[in-house]
């Protein structure tokens, strides 16, 4: 079940970093979490679905091609709800 909650949080933010790059700070303000059952952050990272560059000194947060390709994969089709698809 742990495993689903994180996949669905790991869309949303990946949805939510695809509106527009974000700092570091912004993201971890938003996204970082002290819970060990809801690693959102530390997920997206280990599966290589987020970015980290540096831009004139901070660093910024953006989807990478694989969280653009769990983007495409999860869109709802046909007014069908959303389907996790990510691993």
């Amino acid at each position: 079940m742990a495993d689903i909650v994180v996949d669905a949080l790991i869309l949303d933010l990946l949805e939510w970093l695809a509106v527009r790059e974000r700092s570091y700070e912004e993201v971890m303000e938003a996204w970082r979490t002290s819970c060990p059952k809801l690693p959102v952050w530390e997920e997206a990272n280990e599966r290589g679905l987020v970015d980290i560059h540096d831009a004139d000194g901070s660093s910024v947060v953006r989807v990478s091609a694989a969280g653009r390709a769990v983007l495409e994969g999860n869109r709802p089709r046909e007014g069908r709800g959303q389907f996790l698809r990510m691993k």
